[in-house]
């Protein structure tokens, strides 16, 4: 590893402007003075008045990218340190990741250095140290099961079998579902002691298996007792489910014998309480390798989680390979100081690209569906489109104003036009390889934060408006999804959508499926105007929220702090109307991966939490105990 040359260290003021001030320092570590250079960081907490900064020049930015340059004439010596400061903010900083997540030089002769950087530190107010996250947990039943079942009358005995296997006569798919749920557990548990073996075992205990229909697909019950388990299942996903409950069973009991044990008699009948137990993960802002994706949808079964929701392009990235358009994944997500994208959310003076093959897509999803688990992808349209933008410039209006809007992420012109005929082509021949790669019934659109005055500086759409009589940007938007709509019905697809997909009109209701984020109540909203909702508030189920509002705990902060016992108590349905809540389908988990720069901050701010919705998605209101899932917590697999 090279020594660092220049680190990068800042500091933010409640004082010193409308929302505070930056203060940065520049060290440079290095044994050569430098001069005729430029600073670049990237940051969540945006510059938008340039002259409201001392020492330094505000030369541009690009979103999240800031790139300045130190007084004329100035010399940064071997040793030394340079310091301004950065008013004219967008919003105050709230916690430590609200700083500089990566920055570089540029210098005189053209060559991009690396600079370290630090997380944020607070001056001039009381920096409190976060709380723990969990308080000490309490068992009514000593076993160890997430989420916890809808019924459960089962005796804990003094042992537990060392192993369990299928009982002889099991059917071909019966013993594939073992080893389908021992497999999932030796990638989850790889230093864990195998629950199940495919051949019978004197020490162990048989599972007698029975096909139930009446159960229905997920479904299941577990009869015990010290010479056999029953397991009965309504169909394959029902009977993975009871398996895995067996497997959470034994290894608690193994591994944690003096808190968790195995039941010795006794009955668990389970059922989910809601068919939509989702996972959403963003790997636009930053790109996760396959392996990552498949270990997170492991997690996903474990927890009987049954929608992987996957986010493939934002402004950020396209990240999913078109053959149709192969520039989506050259230019489309190459980031660096001189590629098509300028660095942001921790890029620094390295270029950084990825992106799925189709290839590696499929095997994503054929890992996926081995697990029940059902793959949603989704590009985000008509907004957050820079990237798709970038890689093919002839879906721009050329004769429309440059940063003639811009998105709430300080993104410029980054919606695709409706107004331009090619727009339409392409999505239809991006839906038409999506579908080949995708089994799922769903696609999901985004539609989710156009910013109002999108398209209005573009002669073009100004004159479609005029041709159709629309008013305003989101009119727009629902003449552009309405169309998106009947593109997907006709390769029998169901649109999924955030919720901004409602405003100016909508899209047709039938068939259509939409995601409240922006609060508890504009699901009940959506609801009320016929459309089927996923509840995933930010204020809840955002697993990039800060767990608390100490400045030291890293995360986002614009819908507040979710702590693990608020994400688990919030009642997704607790205030819609009775003759609503046929509209609820279900709840997600939105994993959003600007603050992720890092493995360790990704588990630190996805778990507990991500086991906490998992409860909330599968176990009866009444069922649910805060003390009991914090003793049972620590025994999740993190990525």
């Amino acid at each position: 590893m090279q020594p660092v040359s220049h680190r990068l260290e800042s500091a933010w003021q409640p004082e010193g402007g409308r929302f505070g001030r930056f203060t940065f320092t520049l060290v440079n570590l290095s044994e050569t003075p430098i001069s005729g250079f430029r600073l670049v960081y990237t940051s969540l907490t945006r510059v938008i008045d340039a002259a409201a900064c001392e020492n330094a020049v505000f030369l541009r930015r690009n979103a999240n990218f800031h790139e300045f340059s130190p007084p004329q004439g100035f010399s940064l010596g071997a040793g030394e340190s340079w310091t301004f400061t950065v008013s004219g903010l967008h919003r105050q900083a709230k916690h430590c990741t609200d700083g500089a997540k990566s920055a570089y030089l540029t210098l005189s002769d053209g060559r991009h250095v690396p600079v370290a950087v630090s997380d944020l530190l607070l001056e001039g107010a009381t920096s409190e140290p976060p709380p723990q996250r969990l308080p000490e947990g309490k068992l009514e039943l000593p076993f160890a099961l997430q989420p916890w079942p809808a019924k459960i009358d089962a005796v804990p005995g003094d042992g537990f079998p060392v192993v369990l296997y299928p009982a002889p006569g099991s059917s071909k798919d019966e013993i594939r579902a073992v080893d389908t749920v021992l497999s999932l557990f030796h990638r989850l548990f790889s230093a864990g002691h195998a629950p199940f073996t495919l051949a019978s075992s004197p020490q162990g205990r048989q599972i007698v298996f029975a096909a139930k229909p009446e159960l229905g697909p997920e479904g299941y019950t577990l009869a015990f007792s010290e010479r056999e388990i029953r397991l009965e299942y309504g169909a394959a996903a029902g009977r993975q489910y009871g398996l895995t409950t067996l497997a959470q069973l034994l290894d608690g009991a193994r591994s944690e014998g003096g808190t968790f044990r195995f039941p010795v008699s006794g009955t668990i009948s389970d059922q989910p309480r809601y068919g939509w137990r989702g996972c959403h993960l963003d790997v636009s802002r930053q790109f996760y390798p396959t392996a990552d994706v498949m270990r997170l949808i492991d997690i996903l079964a474990w927890f009987k989680l049954n929608i992987f929701h996957w986010h493939l392009t934002d402004d950020e990235a396209w990240r999913l390979e078109i053959k149709a358009y192969p520039t989506l994944t050259t230019l489309g997500v190459l980031r660096g100081p001189v590629e098509p994208l300028l660095p942001q959310l921790g890029n620094g003076a390295e270029p950084v690209g990825g992106f799925y093959s189709q290839d590696e897509v499929k095997a994503i999803v054929a890992h996926a569906g081995a697990l029940n688990v059902e793959v949603v992808p989704e590009i985000d349209i008509p907004g957050h489109s820079t990237a798709a933008l970038v890689a093919l410039p002839e879906l721009s209006d050329g004769q429309e104003a440059p940063e003639s809007y811009h998105s709430v992420q300080g993104y410029p012109n980054n919606a695709l036009n409706p107004a331009i005929p090619l727009t339409y082509e392409f999505l239809e021949r991006v839906f038409d390889e999506m579908i080949e790669l995708f089994p799922s019934q769903y696609i999901h659109v985004g539609g989710d934060e156009v910013a109002n005055g999108s398209w209005l500086a573009s002669p073009l759409a100004r004159k479609l408006m005029e041709r159709e009589g629309i008013s305003g940007t989101f009119a727009l938007q629902s003449y552009f999804l309405k169309k998106v709509k009947q593109m997907l019905t006709a390769r029998g697809r169901k649109l999924v959508g955030w919720n901004e997909v409602a405003h100016g009109g909508g899209v047709g209701t039938e068939g259509t499926l939409l995601m409240a984020w922006e609060n508890p109540k504009v699901g009940i909203e959506l609801a009320r105007e016929g459309y089927d909702v996923v509840m995933t508030p930010g204020q809840a189920y955002y697993l990039d929220m800060a767990q608390a509002e100490a400045f030291q705990e890293p995360g986002a902060s614009w819908a507040g702090t979710a702590t693990p016992a608020h994400t688990y108590a919030y009642e997704a349905e607790g205030e819609f109307p009775e003759e609503l809540k046929n509209r609820m389908k279900g709840v997600q988990a939105c994993i959003w991966s600007e603050h992720f720069l890092s493995r360790g901050y990704f588990n630190r701010l996805v778990f507990p939490r991500l086991p906490a919705i998992a409860e909330a998605a599968w176990t009866p209101k009444a069922q649910k105990d805060w003390l009991r899932f914090a003793a049972i917590a620590p025994l999740s697999p993190i990525l």
